[in-house]
C-alpha cells in the first residue's frame, strides 16, 4: 500500500478543456471537447466533438493513427484520484466519474501514471480465455502510460504499447496495457517490455492489487506468473479485442446495456 501525503491526494484532475471547449492535444487536431456540469459533481460529463458533432470516444476515434501508434483516449490525469471513466452505456459515451453505493469513485490514493482505454476495443464478458478460464470486464481496453507528462483529461494521445499485464478483478479479465506517449523522450529508449525497469513494473502491479483494498475488497490477481507479456503479445492482445469491439459495433455481438451508436 501506499501513504501519499495530503497535498498529492487531494489532487484534482485537469481537463483538456478551456472555458466550455477547446481542441484536444490530440492527433487528431478536428476533435475538441466540452464539459458539461461541474467536476466532482453526478452530472459532470465531457464530451467528444468532430467539428460540431457530437462523437464516441470509444466507436468513433481510431484504434490506430495513420503512423501506426495508437490512440489513447486519456481518462485521469497521472496524480490524481477521481475515478473518471469513458461511459459506455450512455449515448456518446462521455467521460464521467463512476459511482458506487450512490457516491462519486475516488482512489483512495493518487494514481501515479497516466490512464485511460483505447478506442475500438472490448472485452467481451462472453468470451472465456482458453489459459486464464475467466471473461472479459465489457469495457474498452486499459493503458497505463508511464511518459513523463500528465495528460489532461479528455486527450487523445499516440501511444507506444510495451507490454500487457492480466489483471483478474473480481473474476473477470481485465488487461492493463503497459505504454508511453510517442512523444515522450522515454519512447525513444524502450522498445518492448524489458526495457522498462521493474520497478515501474512493480509498482503498477502492486498498485493494481491492493487498490480496492480499503473498500474491504479482495485483493487482485495476475495471470501468467503475474509477469508483463511481451510487446508482440501485446499487439495480438489488442487486436483481438479490436475483433471483439467490430463485432460488437456490428450487431453480431449483442449489446446488452452498452450504447454502440447502433
Amino acid at each position: 500500500a501506499w501513504a501519499p501525503n495530503a497535498a498529492v491526494a487531494a489532487a484534482r484532475p485537469a481537463f483538456a478543456v478551456g472555458g466550455s471547449s477547446t481542441a484536444l492535444f490530440s492527433a487528431v487536431a478536428s476533435y475538441s471537447t466540452n464539459q458539461v456540469g461541474e467536476a466532482a459533481t453526478e452530472s459532470f460529463r465531457l464530451q467528444f466533438k468532430e467539428d460540431d458533432t457530437v462523437i464516441s470516444p470509444w466507436h468513433d476515434i481510431p484504434l490506430m493513427s495513420d503512423n501506426g501508434a495508437y490512440n489513447m483516449v486519456v481518462e485521469i490525469p497521472k496524480m490524481t484520484k477521481a475515478k473518471m471513466e469513458v461511459a459506455t452505456k450512455e449515448e456518446s459515451n462521455p467521460i464521467a466519474q463512476d459511482i458506487k453505493k450512490g457516491k462519486l469513485r475516488d482512489y483512495h490514493g493518487p494514481i501515479f501514471w497516466n490512464y485511460g482505454c483505447l478506442p475500438q476495443t472490448w472485452e467481451d464478458p462472453n468470451v472465456e480465455h482458453p489459459e486464464l478460464k475467466c471473461f472479459g470486464d465489457d469495457d474498452p481496453i486499459d493503458v497505463v502510460e508511464i511518459g513523463s507528462a500528465s495528460l489532461p483529461m479528455g486527450s487523445v494521445k499516440e501511444v507506444k504499447p510495451l507490454g500487457v499485464l492480466a489483471m483478474i478483478d473480481d473474476g473477470e479479465l481485465d488487461w492493463k496495457v503497459l505504454a508511453v506517449a510517442t512523444d515522450d523522450p522515454l519512447a525513444s529508449e524502450y522498445n518492448d517490455v524489458d526495457d522498462v525497469p521493474e520497478a515501474v513494473k512493480a509498482g503498477i502491479r502492486e498498485w493494481f492489487r491492493w487498490y480496492k483494498t480499503p473498500d474491504d475488497k479482495p485483493i487482485n490477481s495476475f495471470g501468467f506468473d503475474e509477469k508483463f507479456l511481451d510487446v508482440a503479445e501485446t499487439k495480438k492482445i489488442i487486436e483481438e479485442t479490436h475483433e471483439a469491439w467490430k463485432k460488437l459495433r456490428s450487431g453480431e455481438t449483442d449489446a446488452g446495456k452498452l450504447w454502440t451508436g447502433k
